[in-house]
């Protein structure tokens, strides 16, 4: 039985060896202590949204977040759990097989990086959010991008360019800095394979599932509406954890 622990020894128990000096959590929050892969017993599991499907209405609409989360997020996790039948290994966390996962199969890769993007980017909305951020996170997106305006202008460009399906992120690198990048399909910033790393901050999935019954082909116009559900206090947390 997987024992439950304090946020604190969560924290401490779950930060992973990084690769290129980024540190590599399991978030609280986002991916609890059940989320971990151990032999014999029934791996990944997709948490509670932590809010009802139509609370983030009318920016992001009741039916897409029913098919979003309950088939396609859980879509990923029944694939995942299918694909790590006989994979040999005593302790897996989801952020430590991202860490790894040019060591497994494709499926492992594409199944594992759409659960823990798609668990990062639930947290990362909620009702009444968006506006401008504050805290640490709001100094360092002035220092980085030289005001909040210029900031939001990268990553709507960053995320209306992807070419097909990804994700749009703002991470903390290996120096410390802000930056904004994108990963195609289901990859992200934690993966060994991937060209643009870093500790999440933010997470913008521009995959169509996330936007077409709304907004049809107008991914702008469904990255326009994301900024008034956004999550800044759960930025703010991923932002210090990536600064420790």
């Amino acid at each position: 039985m997987i024992e439950k622990k304090s946020r604190r020894e969560f924290i401490k128990q779950t930060t992973l060896a990084g690769f290129g000096g980024i540190a590599l959590t399991s978030l609280p929050g986002i991916l609890p202590a059940g989320n971990i892969f151990l032999q014999d017993q029934s791996f990944f599991s997709c948490d509670p949204l932590p809010y009802a499907y139509d609370a983030l209405e009318p920016y992001i609409d009741k039916v897409t977040m029913e098919l979003h989360y309950g088939k396609h997020h859980q879509g990923y996790v029944n694939n995942l759990n299918k694909a790590l039948v006989g994979i040999n290994v005593d302790k897996l966390t989801l952020g430590r097989l991202c860490a790894n996962v040019s060591k497994y199969n494709m499926t492992i890769r594409n199944n594992a990086g759409g659960h823990y993007n798609h668990s990062l980017f639930w947290s990362l909305m909620k009702p009444n959010g968006g506006g401008v951020p504050s805290g640490k996170i709001a100094e360092a997106i002035n220092d980085s991008f030289g005001s909040f305006e210029n900031f939001k202008t990268k990553f709507n460009d960053a995320a209306t360019k992807v070419f097909g399906s990804g994700w749009a992120w703002l991470v903390v690198d290996a120096n410390k800095k802000l930056q904004i990048g994108s990963t195609a399909n289901q990859d992200n910033p934690l993966m060994d394979v991937s060209e643009f790393k870093g500790t999440p901050v933010l997470a913008l999935d521009v995959w169509e599932h996330a936007y077409y019954l709304k907004n049809q082909n107008r991914r702008v116009d469904y990255i326009t509406a994301w900024w008034n559900v956004v999550n800044w206090e759960k930025a703010n947390e991923l932002f210090l954890l990536g600064m420790k």
